[in-house]
């Protein structure tokens, strides 16, 4: 409902730099207020024009709130991803970026890490920003433990000496 924002062409220009795929959500379509077509022609004034119009950015209509198009937005990045043939070597040293990181009142230090080369295991040493440390254990997204992570796959790790910033 609140049209493309300057943050929203900022992000345009940095993936049109780095020249990947866009793929646009267009996020709170549950408002009354959401005007679709609207965002679309502004999208279209900073040149990305979707495919309701004829040319080939993919825009999937989403609500997070009322979980619709979420299924369809995941379609989408994994048929993205197919046709550019995107693949990580999980037979490689491991490395990634960090999502989130905080301090547990249990657990210490945590890092939630996202692995985009190799995997991730409990025993690794581990180096971030400044902290660094052995993982000692760590969790899916559910707060599973798990003992490996691969690429793509999300953990959140224990075992630093600090909390590192994302």
């Amino acid at each position: 409902d609140d049209g493309v924002q300057p943050q929203t062409k900022e992000a345009i220009n940095h993936a049109r730099s780095a020249q990947v795929p866009i793929i646009i959500a267009l996020n709170k379509i549950d408002l009354p207020t959401a005007n679709q077509e609207r965002v679309k022609q502004q999208l279209a004034d900073v040149g990305l024009v979707v495919e309701d119009y004829g040319c080939d950015t993919i825009c999937v209509p989403v609500s997070a709130k009322d979980k619709k198009g979420i299924d369809e937005l995941l379609v989408m990045i994994l048929l993205v991803a197919e046709m550019a043939n995107y693949k990580a070597n999980p037979r490689r040293n491991p490395t990634g970026v960090v999502i989130e990181g905080r301090q547990d009142s249990q657990r210490g230090p945590t890092a939630t890490l996202l692995v985009q080369e190799g995997t991730l295991k409990i025993g690794d040493a581990l180096l971030v920003g400044t902290c660094a440390g052995k993982i000692r254990a760590m969790f899916d997204y559910q707060n599973k433990p798990i003992k490996r992570a691969t690429p793509s796959a999300p953990g959140v790790v224990i075992g630093l000496n600090g909390v590192p910033q994302a």
